[in-house]
């Protein structure tokens, strides 16, 4: 009988070590492989099983989380969605998640480390911390004039603090709702449908991913690099540019809109955007030096981000001097993001430095703690502070007595540019109608934003469109509403 019980002892010692290799090799080995399947579910559950942490403006929540009662539990709400879609991108239950529901979504969820005491613990109980909160550096009532001012307009809009980088209005338009796609139902599945196959391209973030050519706004790169070379030396100097111009090595002339672009000094030549001088400018410079003051303005930067990556914005690197001309314009290659835009006349107000764009001011806990918070840093130096100096001065001369009148603001000093950017085969398409521009409150010791408009699909008639007309009341808006905000924060 003995016998009998050591046999049945060491079968079932035997079938139990058979069970533990079996389960090491489960939990263990294939760990990842049985996560990864499709058909475990665990994962989304515990993702969508308790609200997921807000994205904050100002001081308000744009964000939220609905109680489905279903097995993937809270579904991911928007208010106000299309002013801020482009901000907070979508997390959607089939289709994963974009922009800062996307890079933030640690905090969001509540799985950053920083966020609990004790991670290990959470990971033996299956417990899930809280949802942090995002806090953004929006200014409301810039985000909401750049979104009225498009009207729905193909375009985009970006405005930054000059001495921070802080972005204070992202808008890109047309918009969507992003609440249409976080459930995972046939509702969700129709509006990805319909987004993906609107030729208007709602979910395309023009303000980050879309480049465009830049046209005149551009000059004020070559403006810089003119003035920092010595190519230039006095605002008023005679420039010795022939008008029309003829492209070095080549017969195609360029000419002007404006009258008085014969030899004309930089400040009338930049005041009326006489492509004529500033071709010829950006040959004389050559191209080494054209092509690192681009550089150092953020072009041909693929590391860019605000947290969610940026498209580059390209000047070429290798090109005659016919082509160098053209680009010199913002033509020919040429092609930048309303954000890089943006970059280039905050250097300008800020004394050349350009600082990194940023759109989260910090993180927090659930209650308030902070995790991370995000100060200003520079990223390079553009042009010498004198430079940057006349520059200002060129760019004000714009709004007080050129193409940029329709920026001016009382009670403030506006500098601006205006461009209208050709494109499509044989330059058919309808001009991109472009506005950059900063302003500065006289009763202020800092400029407080810059600002870039492009608009794509403009109202006027083709011969009629142009940066001036179309653009800068957009920036006048998000100017004074950004000056407004600095000016009651003052009075607190």
């Amino acid at each position: 009988m003995t016998k009998y019980i050591h046999r049945a002892a060491a079968l079932s010692a035997f079938l139990f070590l058979a069970l533990l290799v079996n389960a090491a090799r489960i939990q263990v080995f294939q760990a990842g492989t049985y996560d990864d399947s499709p058909a475990n579910r665990r994962g989304a559950i515990a993702r969508w099983s308790q609200p997921r942490g807000d994205i904050v403006v100002g001081d308000r929540a744009v964000t939220g989380s609905r109680d489905t009662g279903e097995q993937l539990r809270h579904e991911r709400t928007y208010g106000n969605g299309p002013l801020y879609a482009h901000i907070t991108g979508f997390a959607s239950q089939m289709y994963g998640s974009t922009l800062l529901e996307h890079t933030e979504d640690a905090v969001l969820a509540g799985t950053d480390p920083m966020m609990s005491l004790l991670p290990a613990w959470n990971d033996v109980t299956r417990s899930r911390t809280p949802g942090g909160r995002v806090v953004t550096t929006l200014v409301p009532a810039a985000q909401r004039a750049a979104y009225t001012g498009l009207r729905n307009r193909r375009g985009a809009v970006a405005a930054l603090e000059p001495t921070t980088g802080r972005v204070l209005a992202l808008v890109s338009t047309p918009s969507y709702d992003p609440g249409e796609l976080s459930g995972n139902g046939s509702a969700a599945a129709m509006a990805w449908a319909r987004l993906n196959g609107d030729p208007a391209r709602p979910m395309l973030n023009r303000a980050i991913r879309q480049t465009y050519p830049p046209g005149s706004t551009f000059k004020v790169v070559t403006a810089a690099a003119a003035l920092d070379s010595g190519a230039v030396r006095s605002l008023d100097a005679k420039t010795r540019s022939p008008a029309p111009y003829t492209l070095p090595g080549t017969r195609t002339s360029l000419s002007n809109e404006a009258k008085g672009c014969e030899n004309a000094s930089l400040r009338y030549a930049f005041e009326w955007s006489c492509n004529t001088v500033f071709a010829k400018l950006g040959a004389d410079v050559g191209l080494n030096r054209m092509r690192s003051t681009a550089r150092n303005f953020g072009f041909n930067d693929s590391g860019l981000r605000i947290p969610f990556g940026v498209a580059p914005s390209n000047f070429d690197t290798s090109m005659d001097r016919a082509q160098l001309a053209l680009s010199s314009i913002g033509q020919y290659n040429t092609r930048a993001t309303p954000l890089q835009m943006a970059m280039v006349t905050a250097a300008v107000a800020n004394g050349g430095s350009v600082m990194a764009p940023h759109l989260v001011d910090r993180t927090t806990t659930s209650i308030g703690a902070t995790l991370q918070e995000r100060g200003p840093r520079t990223r390079r130096l553009a042009m010498t502070p004198a430079t940057a100096a006349e520059l200002r001065e060129l760019m004000t001369d714009v709004v007080r007595k050129g193409t940029g009148a329709n920026a001016a603001i009382p009670g403030a000093t506006v500098g601006g540019k205006t461009g209208t950017a050709q494109h499509g085969v044989g330059n058919s398409g309808t001009p991109y109608a472009w506005f950059i521009s900063w302003a500065h409150a006289d009763d202020a010791m800092e400029p407080a934003v810059a600002v870039a408009v492009v608009v794509e699909d403009a109202d006027a008639d083709r011969g009629e469109i142009s940066g001036g007309g179309d653009a800068a009341p957009i920036a006048r808006a998000v100017m004074k509403a950004v000056l407004k905000k600095a000016a009651a924060d003052g009075r607190r």
